[in-house]
């Protein structure tokens, strides 16, 4: 009997190489992984995307259907748990559905999502239920956020138009200060020029009606001007008025605005809201409590006025020891 033959025996315990594999030995690997399941889905994976890069067009459907009995889909599945998942062990501590699931993850956030969910040990609905969640708890997120950033903007844009309100008003005042400067300069003139006579330039005859008619012009002219300067600061004030109507009108919608903005902060904190409500309810009652201790302390006797003193500051102290 002759010696074995060690390198022939060592070549058939290793692998074949990429180019000795052929579809019938991808094949075999792949019936062999379903056989033992777990982390060997991963095997099948990989087998799977060798398979379909290694046969012609038209072949991957019927070779799926014949030869492994795969869907297109679940074909599909195990190639994505091949490309994605590195680690063996994970496969085989969740299990292929589970896998298939986290699959619906970014894969930056899978490892956490295990660890926080502890994944292995839910069902596959738990599990279904958990991303169900996460995925409506990071789109109420981002909407929260678009709808602030929304807010944010438009607040900015009402701030700036108020800016702009304020300098147009400011102007317009200022219009109207010099408008009204002028009316009353020009009242001074007429009323200067009424008092005394006009000069006229004569050569030789005065002519009294020249002189009377001279300053009447005058006075005509002097007025009119004047009656322009007033129809200008009438114009004015009515400017200021409508500045003044905006601003007001956009103070409002800023206001509502803050509390708009802080309803709705208040309502995504249920402590907050209820807090909210207990607060304004007691400033309400410490109002009419101070308005019956000002009744008692009008009365001849003081006795109930003190023990409502008492009272009072004995609350205040309770309230205080609230915030500590």
């Amino acid at each position: 009997m002759g010696k074995p033959d060690l390198g022939r025996l060592i070549a058939q315990t290793m692998p074949p190489t990429a180019e000795d594999r052929t579809i019938e030995v991808i094949t075999g690997d792949i019936l062999e992984a379903q056989r033992k399941g777990g982390e060997a889905v991963l095997t099948i994976g990989k087998c799977l995307i060798e398979a379909k890069d290694m046969l012609s067009h038209g072949e991957w459907l019927p070779w799926l259907a014949e030869k492994v009995g795969y869907s297109e889909k679940t074909a599909q599945n195990f190639m994505r748990l091949a490309r994605e998942f590195s680690n063996p062990q994970a496969i085989a501590d969740l299990g292929a559905t589970k896998a298939l699931k986290l699959l619906a993850l970014p894969p930056d956030e899978r490892e956490k999502f295990v660890a926080d969910h502890n994944v292995i040990d839910m069902t596959t609905r738990q599990l279904e239920q958990a991303i169900k969640e996460r995925d409506e708890a990071k789109a109420a997120a981002e909407q929260a956020a678009a709808d602030q950033r929304t807010a944010e903007q438009a607040r900015d844009k009402m701030a700036e138009d108020m800016r702009l309100l304020n300098a147009r008003l400011a102007g317009v005042r200022e219009d109207r200060e010099q408008a009204m400067e002028n009316v009353a300069r020009l009242e001074a003139e007429l009323a200067d020029l009424k008092a005394k006579p006009v000069d006229v330039a004569v050569e030789t005859v005065v002519d009294q009606a020249a002189i009377d008619k001279a300053r009447a012009d005058a006075i005509a002219e002097m007025q009119a001007k004047l009656d322009k300067a007033k129809e200008a600061a009438a114009k004015a004030r009515d400017k200021q008025k409508q500045a003044e109507a905006s601003v007001e009108v956009l103070k409002r919608s800023l206001e509502e605005r803050d509390k708009s903005d802080k309803q709705a902060t208040i309502a995504g904190d249920k402590e907050l809201a209820q807090f909210e409500v207990l607060f304004n309810q007691g400033q309400e009652l410490a109002n009419k409590l101070h308005g019956l201790l000002l009744k008692a302390r009008g009365r001849e006797d003081q006795t109930a006025a003190q023990g409502m003193e008492k009272a009072l500051r004995a609350l205040a102290e309770a309230i205080g020891r609230c915030a500590e």
